[in-house]
Parts: structure tokens; C-alpha cells; sequence
């Protein structure tokens, strides 16, 4: 039982991790797919894309650092 546990912590990280390195390429792919050229709402709304690309980038990696340290705390 106890083994199992440690199995279901361990690939509970791995998803954070997971799902952190994902949102890191979805806000990479953005900024390289550079969307805000077709937008016709001038330099504010292409502003706001790219911050909001950027952010995502930073979201992706504290939620994929956060799952880093939770494996290295749980060995």
C-alpha cells in the first residue's frame, strides 16, 4: 500500500511538471506564431498579446518549478 502511494506522488508531479513545460511551449509557440501582426486593434491590443505570451511563459515555469521541488522534497 505504501509503495502505491509513492507511485501515485511520483506521477503526480511528473503531471505538474507535465503540464508546466506545456504551457511554457504554448506561450513560446505564441510569441513565434506572433499573432498581434494581424490584430487591428493597434499597439495596445499587440501590447496586451504579447505581455499576456510572456506571461504565460512565466506561469509555465513556476508551475513546472513548483513541480520540480515537490519530487525533490518527496524522495
Amino acid at each position: 500500500m505504501v509503495m502505491s502511494s509513492r507511485i501515485a506522488t511520483r506521477w503526480s508531479a511528473w503531471l505538474v511538471i507535465a503540464v508546466g513545460v506545456f504551457v511554457v511551449l504554448v506561450g513560446v509557440g505564441t510569441l513565434v506564431g506572433a499573432p498581434w501582426r494581424y490584430a487591428s486593434g493597434g499597439v495596445a491590443i499587440a501590447a496586451l498579446q504579447i505581455f499576456g505570451a510572456v506571461s504565460s511563459v512565466a506561469v509555465g515555469v513556476g508551475i513546472a518549478w513548483l513541480g520540480v521541488g515537490n519530487t525533490r522534497e518527496k524522495r
